[in-house]
């Protein structure tokens, strides 16, 4: 018989899927298998609790669904607050299940920023590094997690079997609709990233949050960097057109920042917060819409 989850914390914390995640996509050249070990060291990680994570998460995100969450989300109505102010409300998520990291959320920000700093990348660049997961606040606006995180994928049209878990689709109710099942489903061949709707969480809904004020290829970098099937499995290609083949490499260029910027040093956020405040204000209004 399935044991009983609650739909609402399936995960111990935001970053057991990340856990998750940096085992499944190892990176080359970033650090050995061994260093990530030490690195990510938990005595008994939360494998079955990720899995239940992704068994919610493939279960419940319908084409419907993410329609449905876009039409309460995108009209940006939750609330006003500065892009530092928000970072600090997010902070309110500490991850406290770490064994080797006392990491909060406003850290991780940080630590992925500062490293794309220190390797000299444009200014707008280390932006996006520090604003990239701001859209989890949605677990704060009472969004369950599987409803905020984890790996995105096309709905309305065939799952492909590189996504994580692709078993657990067999629960979804979009698996019996014909139509969402062919190819290309809904969609038309080509007809660009932009046309497509990928499952709900915090990358598109900070996209629309955020898409007035940095340039493109900031924006795909916080579009879909958790759309792992495309930027690192290669799949569902023939739903891009070549503007977003293009402009995948900026993608893939932020992708080790992300998930390998964490060290046991957390970063002094009083110390630097002049320095983004000031990176802020020349990109963005005192107050942003969320």
């Amino acid at each position: 018989m399935e044991r009983s989850i609650d739909q609402n914390n399936p995960l111990k914390s935001l970053e057991d899927w990340e856990d998750f995640v940096v085992s499944r996509y190892p990176e080359e050249n970033v650090q050995s298998a061994k260093e990530r070990e030490d690195y990510r060291n938990y005595d008994n990680p939360a494998r079955d609790t990720v899995r239940e994570f992704y068994r919610l998460n493939h279960t419940y995100q319908t084409f419907d669904f993410v329609r449905a969450k876009e039409k309460e989300y995108l009209g940006l109505n939750r609330k006003e607050m500065s892009i530092w102010e928000a970072a600090e409300f997010l902070n309110n998520l500490v991850d406290d299940s770490d064994p080797d990291i006392d990491l909060s959320q406003l850290q991780h920000l940080l630590q992925t920023s500062e490293s794309i700093r220190a390797d000299g990348h444009p200014d707008w660049f280390v932006l996006t590094g520090f604003i990239h997961d701001l859209g989890k606040i949605l677990c704060l606006f009472g969004e369950p997690q599987w409803a905020v995180v984890g790996d995105t994928f096309p709905v309305g049209c065939r799952y492909s079997d590189k996504i994580v878990y692709p078993e657990f689709f067999q629960h979804n109710p979009d698996s019996q609709n014909e139509q969402y099942q062919k190819k290309l489903g809904v969609y038309e061949e080509g007809c660009g990233l932009k046309n497509v709707h990928l499952s709900w969480g915090h990358d598109e809904y900070l996209y629309h949050v955020v898409k007035d004020y940095l340039p493109e290829p900031a924006l795909y970098m916080i579009r879909y960097h958790s759309f792992y099937p495309a930027h690192r499995e290669g799949e569902y290609d023939y739903l891009m057109d070549d503007h977003d083949r293009d402009m995948f490499k900026w993608v893939n260029k932020f992708n080790p920042y992300d998930l390998y910027s964490k060290s046991p040093e957390p970063p002094n956020a009083e110390k630097l917060r002049p320095y983004y405040e000031d990176l802020i204000a020349k990109y963005f209004p005192a107050k942003v819409r969320f």
